[in-house]
């Protein structure tokens, strides 16, 4: 997974890159703090340099198994005056700690962060200073963000766990709808639903309950709800196969049966703690 998000270091946007292995950050936004029309040209002026061409050799030396060395002394120790590119770079040498990012907007020299700093200590000490601060700062809120999202799904696993074990507390599963139910006729479409998964209607469970506000509804489990909601669509599918309600109300109450029985009875959720 790639995921690119933006800093603001003095001003100036950067791009940056975080894959599964590690973080790259924009030269080409970086050296726009220098020369924002000539950005390659500022990059490849301080690739030219013998001291930043040794650094790039030994990072790729430390962390890619596959980088040119023979060809990299080649470069070295070449005669006359060094003239290095990031496509020259990387097509002669394979290195993986810089590689161009194609596109309109998003594209340009992208650097691993080791070499990022490098470069940024190149153009100014103060603008690498303010480049640390604010890539320090992504990440801080990287790990806050992580960490929030732990605790929720950590959250949901317990009220998961405790809905399970309520379920079978409270034997969630429907019973069979009784030959009077069948042949009884509800005045609204909610009522049958209600009747199929509850065993009552609203009514029904209002006269059982007086001292409780609400409906029935608002008691129901989340199992129960999600079942509920499941049943409805189907029901309007038996609506439209002109089933009796007697009819539906048999299948409908199949349906929460089955569902319920499926959800309480899931081996995902009772492996949770």
């Amino acid at each position: 997974m790639v995921k690119k998000e933006t800093i603001n270091v003095n001003g100036t946007k950067i791009a940056v890159i975080t894959t599964k292995e590690d973080d790259y950050i924009s030269l080409t936004d970086m050296a726009g703090y220098k020369d924002e029309l000539e950005a390659r040209v500022v990059v490849s002026n301080w690739m030219s340099t013998r001291f930043t061409l040794e650094f790039l050799g030994i990072w790729e030396q430390i962390y890619n198994p596959n980088f040119n060395r023979m060809e990299f002394h080649t470069i070295k120790n070449a005669d006359g005056r060094l003239v290095l590119t990031p496509k020259r770079w990387v097509e002669r040498t394979n290195v993986i700690g810089i590689f161009s990012k194609s596109g309109r907007y998003g594209g340009g020299i992208f650097a691993h962060k080791d070499i990022a700093f490098e470069f940024g200590s190149w153009l100014s000490a103060e603008f690498k200073f303010y480049l640390i601060k604010e890539f320090q700062r992504l990440k801080e809120d990287e790990l806050r963000q992580k960490s929030l999202e732990w605790n929720l799904q950590r959250t949901l696993s317990k009220i998961n766990y405790r809905i399970h074990t309520d379920a079978i507390k409270e034997h969630i599963i429907p019973n069979i709808v009784t030959k009077e139910q069948i042949a009884y006729t509800y005045a609204e479409e909610a009522d049958l639903l209600n009747v199929a998964l509850f065993g009552m209607t609203a009514k029904q469970w209002r006269d059982a309950n007086p001292d409780l506000k609400g409906n029935i509804r608002d008691y129901a489990t989340l199992k129960q709800l999600v079942v509920l909601s499941n049943m409805e669509s189907i029901n309007t599918l038996l609506i439209q196969q002109q089933l009796t309600q007697g009819e539906r109300l048999v299948q409908l109450n199949q349906v929460a049966i089955t569902q319920m029985r499926s959800l309480v009875e899931n081996k995902n959720l009772k492996q949770l703690k």
